[in-house]
């Protein structure tokens, strides 16, 4: 085994000793999915992976298509949570509800075997997590949009993510959507409806579990396009500037035509 492969190999390790990944190349994708896809499933990826730890949260599924998420699993009512709300007419499934629990055991057990052997023998792998905020349409005042906040390289997935607007929480943001991506690593992502205004300042913090550290994505308004209002504003002053020429040459027009109609007389 080379220096390469034995790094891979000690990775997968640490990555089963904190959080149990199994990423399953799952038969039972939704029927509405499978259906859209069936024609072309070679050429796309549709994962379903869960993992478990010890620490929050203590177990998550997550479903992505093509490293796109788009559920979660809401164990406490076995329904799946679409990660935005053009998802929802797929989220109804629930035909692989009994396939899910199987795995849920199964990830449970083996997490608890594994760490009684692999406690001590390997060091713990730690990432840090990078977040950036952005809108999710473009920016403009007074029109109602939504903050995203991105957040990669997370390991383990231990992260909490917060909002704050002018350095106040805000408590009415969505809930984290957590998934795994290839790799074994995680991303997340949080969204913040909000109506903006020129004086926003925003700020997206991830605090991990027991650190003492955070990492913190700031947005303030930036180029936005301009407003309905702004630009009938715009549209009225050009009009009235228009009019108002036009009266004024024609008023010229006819006063230095008065001179000229009595030199010829």
């Amino acid at each position: 085994m080379g220096p390469e492969q034995s790094l891979g190999a000690m990775l997968l390790l640490l990555q089963l000793q904190s959080s149990l990944l199994l990423s399953l190349s799952w038969g039972a994708t939704p029927a509405v999915l499978a259906s859209l896809l069936e024609n072309s499933l070679q050429n796309y990826t549709f994962s379903h992976t869960l993992f478990c730890q010890d620490e929050d949260p203590v177990l998550s599924l997550s479903e992505a298509f093509n490293e796109d998420q788009l559920f979660s699993f809401d164990f406490s009512r076995n329904s799946r949570v679409p990660r935005l709300p053009e998802f929802a007419p797929w989220a109804s499934d629930k035909g692989d509800i009994e396939a899910i629990k199987a795995d849920q055991r199964l990830c449970q057990e083996l997490q608890k075997e594994l760490s009684k052997l692999l406690e001590g023998h390997i060091p713990e792998a730690r990432g840090n997590p990078v977040a950036e905020v952005f809108t999710l349409e473009p920016l403009e005042y007074g029109k109602p949009n939504t903050l995203i906040c991105f957040v990669s390289n997370i390991f383990p997935p231990q992260v909490t993510v917060s909002w704050q607007y002018q350095q106040v929480p805000v408590q009415s943001s969505s809930p984290t959507f957590l998934s795994a991506i290839d790799g074994l690593a995680f991303q997340a992502f949080s969204y913040l409806n909000f109506t903006p205004t020129s004086s926003d300042v925003f700020s997206c913090t991830v605090t991990w579990e027991g650190d003492l550290f955070s990492t913190i994505a700031f947005w303030v308004p930036q180029n936005p396009i301009p407003s309905e209002l702004l630009e009938n504003i715009l549209c009225g002053i050009a009009l009235g500037l228009g009019i108002v020429g036009i009266i004024v040459g024609t008023a010229l027009i006819i006063y230095f035509q008065k001179p000229c109609a009595s030199g010829a007389d």
